[in-house]
């Protein structure tokens, strides 16, 4: 599994510089991270057949070499409700320069949170949890652990992010599941040691969290640059 999820990252470096986002779904696949229901679309016919097998709403965003943060371009469309919209949505990701197709995939709701990793010249792997989406630029609420982390220490960066209590039910809202996310983080922080030589950072933004699950929507990777790379967290919620 490991010299599998290698040789992606590897291909993908010497190919782009960086990991798009269907390959990059593959490698968290293959780690055993829970991602949407997703089909890499080359063609507006498989669009049409994932959409068959799946069902609406779907969500769908661009794949190309040339866009690494898709929201800021306008290429991602969610609410994808019938076969008109999502003809003309991959008619409007055509127009993309270096397109490659689609990623189409099921929709996710929930809090949503960011979990990331660095490689640090001093430290190592170090990962990171924080309220996600576009709020991670606004209040800055992330907590960083040297990687791998276990169930103890998942619970207190969550018991540390001043937004704790989204998590755990505020409001009449319900809970995340607990288990889930912490399966998540334990997993993806193993997998960032595994990658600590092969990677510079690896962003998953947004997770959504709801009572059932934790699922990463969308993942950046870039591969290691043949530099040493301190871990100064962007806060950043592009995607």
């Amino acid at each position: 599994m490991v010299s599998e999820i290698k040789n992606i990252i590897s291909r993908s470096a010497d190919k782009y510089g960086w990991v798009m986002e269907p390959d990059a779904k593959d490698i968290l696949q293959l780690a055993g991270i829970d991602v949407p229901a997703y089909r890499w679309a080359k063609t507006k016919e498989q669009a049409l057949d994932f959409a068959a097998e799946q069902g609406y709403p779907l969500a769908m965003k661009v794949v190309s070499p040339q866009v690494l943060h898709k929201s800021d371009v306008g290429g991602v469309i969610v609410g994808i409700d019938n076969n008109e919209s999502l003809l003309a949505g991959f008619e409007k990701m055509s127009r993309f320069e270096g397109f490659a197709g689609v990623v189409v995939e099921e929709v996710i709701t929930g809090l949503e949170l960011i979990v990331g990793a660095k490689i640090d010249y001093q430290f190592g792997p170090v990962v990171m949890l924080g309220l996600g989406g576009v709020s991670v630029e606004i209040y800055q609420d992330t907590v960083i652990r040297m990687a791998p982390v276990d169930s103890r220490d998942v619970e207190s960066m969550v018991k540390k992010l001043k937004a704790h209590r989204l998590l755990e039910g505020f409001r009449g809202t319900k809970p995340i599941n607990m288990a889930a996310l912490t399966n998540l983080m334990v997993t993806f922080s193993g997998l960032v040691v595994d990658l600590a030589n092969h990677i510079e950072s690896i962003d998953l933004n947004p997770v959504f969290c709801n009572e059932e699950r934790s699922v990463a929507a969308d993942a950046r990777i870039l591969p290691a640059q043949g530099m040493k790379v301190q871990a100064d967290f962007s806060i950043s919620g592009k995607k």
